[in-house]
């Protein structure tokens, strides 16, 4: 299994995610991909070598079955966001060393994951585990493995990401996803709240997607998703906030969201007035 997310919107595809994800190990952020550093303050003691297990489930349970050792090397604040392996790398493609089996996991997979600072975090017989640490506390984990069944050399071999909002705002920004805020000024995980632009392949740039708990709104200037029959209502730039609304405290950038009780349409307030952002249907898509 590779590259398994535990709840994703649909429409969310925005070109900083393609361009951080094919701009190169060291490429899109300037910074190298592997850093010297001590390891997290608690480095993982278990063992490197836990067989990934294919599953259908899409849960937290599910990742870390899913993403062996990575996974359990994980310190997320809440549930594992993403992860997978194992997959493999042909003869040809193995590194010489464990670095260039990482590098060779960004290659090949093109993960939306930071591209920089890794560290090693613990080395055992024939693997590494490499972490990417925000305040010494590990939030992405790739383990390369060396000289597997008819793969020789250094590649990857299992991974695994807490949320996105765990990530330095910057990264996360870079990754292209959106993070909001709670009513406390708290980051909230974008598997349950985030947005981006449309995507770009299908010619929705210039609409904002909304997803929140897995229903999704849409900001929709142009009407190039009214246009291709997605969404249930027209966007309206310019409505009273309905008197059942109710403030959900979270915000960002100027933008604070309100819901009705049948969260049929999101209120967006801004500085000009309010929004209404209408719900997109279920199951579209473009290809």
């Amino acid at each position: 299994m590779r590259r398994t997310w535990a709840g994703t919107a649909a429409l969310v595809v925005t070109a900083a995610m393609t361009a951080a994800t094919t701009a190169g190990c060291d490429g899109g952020s300037g910074a190298p991909l592997v850093v010297e550093g001590t390891a997290p303050a608690v480095p993982y003691s278990g063992p490197l070598d836990v067989p990934a297990r294919e599953t259908d489930g899409r849960g937290a349970a599910a990742l870390h079955l899913a993403s062996g050792a990575a996974g359990r090397a994980l310190e997320c604040d809440g549930p594992i966001f993403e992860g997978g392996g194992p997959d493999g790398w042909n003869e040809s493609d193995g590194g010489g060393s464990p670095e260039e089996g990482l590098r060779l996991f960004f290659d090949m997979y093109e993960p939306s994951l930071p591209d920089h600072g890794y560290r090693v975090e613990r080395r055992a017989a024939g693997r590494v585990l490499y972490s990417f640490d925000v305040g010494g506390r590990t939030k992405v984990a790739v383990v390369v493995a060396e000289d597997q069944k008819d793969r020789p050399g250094w590649g990857p071999e299992t991974d695994a990401a807490c949320d996105p909002a765990e990530l330095p705002a910057r990264d996360a920004a870079e990754l292209g996803w959106e993070v909001w805020k709670d009513r406390a000024g708290k980051r909230v995980p974008v598997s349950r709240l985030s947005s981006s632009s449309g995507a770009e392949h299908c010619g929705w740039q210039s609409a904002r997607i909304l997803d929140v708990d897995g229903h999704e709104y849409a900001r929709d200037p142009g009407g190039v998703l009214r246009g291709d029959g997605l969404l249930e209502e027209p966007y309206r730039p310019d409505v009273p906030m309905p008197a059942g609304a109710r403030d959900t405290g979270y915000h960002r950038e100027g933008l604070r969201l309100w819901l009705t009780g049948d969260r049929a349409t999101a209120y967006v307030r801004t500085s000009r007035g309010v929004e209404a952002w209408p719900s997109v249907k279920d199951g579209t898509g473009c290809h």
